[in-house]
């Protein structure tokens, strides 16, 4: 599968562009992550989910209980048995989030320049004139001008389903607001995001910490996405509960972005995490309009250059109730994948969404277009100069992987790893054909029973752009001698061979470790 790659700055014809994209069963680079929820919970939707492209299901605690989600995550199971495509599972967290409380489930009517008490009394019915929400602070957070957003969970921006208040008064634990404009909304979660104001709650609430410690604890969830991180402390507590469950210890950590406090402090929260999520729903609510692209841009950037993973959100909002994205939509995806994003999160889109599998495909479909144009050549040469010299051993590895990969045009990159670590370096450098992960399982030991490692290192690079898993025999380890390279390069090959991004004739690119060294070797297949 050697590369084609287009350049934008290269001159296209015009007419090359209405040709059709060449057929191909491999998704493409950028991975995606589906919400699943009622549109999503069976196995017939969730083996197509799989099959259209989705690599991570996350599974959002915002909505329903531990039970509902167990039984999808059972479903996620069967389907992953029986489409034989790897999926990682990733809890979401409430965290400080603001709910309205709407216990009837009736559909609440606001109209323009009218007045809705917002109360922290959660006895009282919610009704045109008055919202109950979950926090008692908000009077004190809020002064008058403060604009709140407030909409269906998983809102989708439209304006007849989620209305802008402004503060008018604060009157003892209620906060009187004006509405802003009319609006419907239905169910029984509506959230709340107050713009540029802090709400003093925890980033892991008691709930959070008992669903991490029953469901995630029992399910062995490979990544956590923690809601409203605002510091990297909120990133370090995170880890030691992880690590205090002994299970959960090598759970990734994505540090989700959701307003101005935690844009302060990225670079501090980056450090600490293991990967980003950009939150543009509850962002581009704190930020002006304006500023939004250039926060995307300078994040992903960021993330790239230390080679951790950076995933988007709201990108297809219409889909959740149209077959096809908008034109603003369709360029949005492109663009997050030329700005450098590892993944495209999907919400309302997958969760309650008429047409999951369609919007799944749809955005990979955008994807592997985008991919097309994407200047290889210009990011590498950032990475290293970012990386400066001298490079430690692993980095010159790595980009010399990726460099003679691109020099013979190869088409995958095939790396023995047992941590997942050599991978991911190798993903770093971008390189514009498949890396193909064969993770080999390690034999460990907590002194009461034996265990591979492994299945986690293989999911978790489901969620890196370009990394692509396979859990290999543990009988040969990452570093054994050439018999065993040969067995099990050959297995790597076939599956390659199986995926169609291996042929009669392509070069390819290995990077292993013989003993004490790594190795990058150049092999052209025969017959």
């Amino acid at each position: 599968m050697p590369s084609t790659n287009l350049l934008l700055e290269e001159p296209i014809r015009m007419a090359s562009i209405l040709e059709p994209s060449k057929s191909s069963f491999f998704p493409a680079m950028t991975k995606i992550v589906g919400t699943l929820g009622p549109r999503s919970e069976s196995v017939e939707v969730i083996s197509s989910l799989l099959k259209a492209g989705m690599s991570v299901a996350r599974f959002d605690f915002s909505w329903g209980d531990a039970d509902t989600h167990r039984q999808t995550l059972e479903n996620l199971k069967a389907a992953v048995k029986s489409t034989k495509k790897l999926c990682a599972v990733m809890l979401d967290t409430v965290g400080p989030e603001l709910q309205v409380v709407n216990k009837t489930g009736k559909e609440i009517s606001l109209k323009e320049n009218e007045f809705v008490t917002l109360t922290p009394d959660l006895e009282k019915d919610a009704s045109s004139d008055l919202l109950p929400i979950n926090f008692n602070g908000l009077a004190k957070a809020v002064k008058k001008g403060d604009m709140i957003f407030m909409g269906k969970y998983l809102f989708t921006g439209s304006e007849t389903t989620s209305v802008w208040l402004e503060v008018s008064e604060v009157k003892g634990d209620d906060v009187i607001c004006v509405i802003n404009n009319s609006a419907t909304l239905d169910g029984t979660l509506f959230t709340l995001h107050a713009s540029q104001v802090r709400i003093d709650m925890p980033t892991l609430s008691e709930k959070d910490k008992e669903v991490i410690s029953t469901w995630g604890v029992q399910n062995k969830i490979d990544f956590l996405s923690l809601s409203y991180t605002r510091h990297a402390e909120d990133v370090r507590q995170a880890r030691e509960l992880l690590s205090s469950l002994g299970d959960l210890s090598q759970t990734q950590i994505f540090a989700k972005i959701e307003n101005v406090e935690g844009l302060t402090h990225f670079d501090e929260i980056l450090q600490e995490a293991d990967g980003i999520i950009l939150s543009r729903g509850n962002l581009g609510i704190d930020l002006p309009p304006q500023k939004v692209f250039l926060f995307q841009k300078a994040a992903l950037h960021r993330c790239n250059m230390v080679g951790k993973p950076a995933v988007v959100t709201r990108v297809v909002d219409s889909m959740t109730n149209n077959l096809r994205p908008t034109r603003a939509e369709a360029t949005d995806v492109a663009n997050a994948v030329l700005d450098g994003s590892d993944a495209i999160l999907l919400g309302a889109e997958t969760h309650r969404g008429l047409y999951p599998v369609d919007t799944v495909r749809t955005v990979d479909r955008i994807c592997f277009e985008a991919e097309k144009v994407f200047n290889q050549d210009q990011y590498f040469k950032k990475a290293v100069k970012y990386v400066g010299e001298p490079m430690s051993h692993l980095e010159s590895i790595g980009s010399s992987a990726v460099r003679a990969a691109l020099k013979v045009k190869a088409s995958v990159i095939i790396c023995f790893t047992s941590s997942g670590r050599a991978a991911r370096l190798l993903a770093k450098y971008r390189p514009p054909m498949p890396i193909l992960s064969v993770v080999i399982p390690r034999l460990k030991t907590n002194q009461l029973k034996w265990s591979f490692s492994g299945a986690f290192e293989a999911r978790q690079s489901l969620i890196v752009r370009g990394l692509f898993p396979m859990l290999a025999d543990p009988r040969h380890p990452a570093e054994s001698t050439s018999a065993t390279n040969e067995t099990i390069l050959k297995v790597a090959l076939d599956h390659g061979k199986a995926l169609g991004i291996v042929k009669s004739h392509d070069r390819v690119v290995i990077c292993q470790k013989l003993g004490d060294a790594s190795v990058v070797k150049i092999i052209e297949l025969e017959d």
